[in-house]
């Protein structure tokens, strides 16, 4: 018998699933969705003061832009 490691945490494996790589966002969100008009107007704006802020140290963070653009959404 192997020993096991029950504290390990493990992905999800599903041979057996539909899909092997989720579809593409594009694909997924209709031409006139309003997060379209979010997403556009975001990445227009200039974040450079917001990303001097981030530290190298630590776990990596979400992207500035992706959470402003939940947030005005």
């Amino acid at each position: 018998m192997q020993k096991q490691d029950l504290n390990v945490g493990f992905k999800d494996y599903n041979p057996n699933q539909l899909m092997f790589l989720p579809p593409s966002l594009e694909e997924l969100i209709p031409l006139n969705h309003p997060g379209r008009t979010v997403n556009q107007i975001i990445d227009q704006i200039d974040l450079s003061s917001v990303y001097n802020r981030f530290s190298e140290n630590g776990a990596s963070s979400y992207h500035p832009k992706l959470l402003l653009k939940v947030l005005v959404y």
